[in-house]
């Protein structure tokens, strides 16, 4: 059993080769970003209460019209299913046994149609990068919806790739096939390129139907001139048009592009700076999750990602008023290092954490917690905490 998100990181460094757990691990440029995401939750401090008689607190919750049994989602990630060749399916039947919801990868292993066969696709939201070919991205979302999932998240921070310095060091920035050097470090992971030779999943199928290249380096290589590096706020407009179901949108951290999102007729946001793997020295979710809670005026759900790695941290965001918070890498960790019950232990970690975070603090339920706001919080970096105005939990227990 992993018994953290950083015995699920080790573990997982042991198994993959080093050219994809830096893939997953990595950031872009120095690293600012990634490494800010763990400091700006770090800073903010609890004030627990005392003799509150909270010993089994409910964190239930509805994200997105979907009710869960605490306010985690499973957010994207590229590739997943390179990770074991037990791909996405394990990682959304873990998080269905849960009761939480899982985000799917446009650029999953494993093809969307695939993966709503195998769990309830009411816990599935979809990612979607757009293409420049606006028929691929039409086809897309008709396929989405044909699967019977109704959440769509569209990622829009990511018009160019940065540098990721694991990347260009491992020679996998701009792969065309494996090296000498890949293999390598393949060899040395004998059970990881065992399995994938012989059961790994090898293109990302969800692109398989336009043509993209008949290896996973092709696909790689096509997806890096296709997708559009030029959308805007029109672009959003024709989405929301074509799309019928819930709106996201991916990659926020300005308040007033919380206002536009709400203008245009999104019912959610995902504050996020893609996991620091995009703009280098860009402040977190976290840091903007009062602001930007406070521009969407109950508009939207906000959910935020981003260096979560306890269920304490969840607490933080929901007590500044988020409607939930979405973790990638440390379920990526735990499909590498143990498959789908590697990932359930994951949930389970930050499940736990959450509840026991909210007995020392004595909120009862979710609402609670959102209701003691910053009579809970500290933020010793300086900076304040400013969720939105509420009465303070400690008269509940007077």
């Amino acid at each position: 059993m992993l018994i953290s998100v950083e015995d699920a990181r080790l573990a997982a460094r042991r198994t993959l080769p080093r050219w994809l757990f830096d893939y997953v691990d990595g950031g872009a440029y120095s690293e600012a970003s990634l490494k800010n995401n763990f400091a700006s939750l770090s800073a903010v401090r609890f004030i627990p209460a005392i003799l509150c008689g909270v010993s089994a607190p409910d964190t239930a919750v509805k994200i997105l019209e979907t009710h869960q049994t605490f306010p985690l989602v499973l957010a994207p990630v590229g590739m997943g299913g390179l990770l074991s060749v037990e791909g996405e399916v394990a990682v959304v039947r873990a998080a269905a046994a849960a009761g939480i919801q899982t985000c799917l990868s446009h650029f999953s292993i494993q093809s969307i149609e695939d993966i709503a066969r195998a769990v309830d696709p009411a816990l599935l939201m979809f990612q979607l990068y757009i293409f420049r070919d606006r028929a691929i991205t039409r086809d897309t979302l008709q396929r989405v919806w044909n699967a019977g999932v109704r959440t769509l998240v569209v990622t829009v921070d990511t018009p160019v790739t940065p540098m990721r310095e694991r990347d260009a060091r491992n020679g996998f920035r701009s792969i065309s096939k494996l090296s000498f050097r890949h293999f390598t470090q393949m060899m040395i992971r004998p059970g990881w390129t065992w399995n994938m030779a012989h059961k790994g999943g090898r293109l990302m199928a969800n692109l398989e139907p336009y043509g993209m290249g008949k290896t996973f380096f092709a696909q790689s290589a096509t997806i890096s001139r296709e997708l559009d590096p030029t959308i805007n706020w029109l672009d959003l407009k024709w989405i929301r048009e074509v799309w019928k179901g819930r709106l996201v949108i991916k990659g926020v951290l300005h308040p007033e592009d919380t206002r536009r999102s709400a203008e245009l007729g999104a019912e959610g946001i995902v504050l996020s700076n893609h996991g620091g793997r995009q703009l280098d020295g860009a402040v977190s979710g976290f840091e903007m999750l009062s602001e930007n809670v406070q521009a969407a005026n109950g508009r939207l759900d906000i959910l935020v990602d981003g260096g979560f790695r306890y269920g304490s941290d969840i607490a933080k965001a929901m007590a500044l008023g988020a409607s939930g918070v979405m973790i990638g890498r440390p379920w990526a960790f735990g499909l590498a290092a143990e498959g789908q019950k590697g990932v359930a232990d994951v949930i389970d970690y930050f499940h736990q954490g959450l509840r026991s975070t909210m007995t020392l603090l004595g909120a009862r339920d979710i609402a609670a917690l959102r209701e003691g706001g910053k009579d809970f919080l500290r933020d010793v970096s300086g900076a304040a905490c400013e969720p939105v105005p509420s009465s303070s939990i400690m008269k509940e227990h007077v």
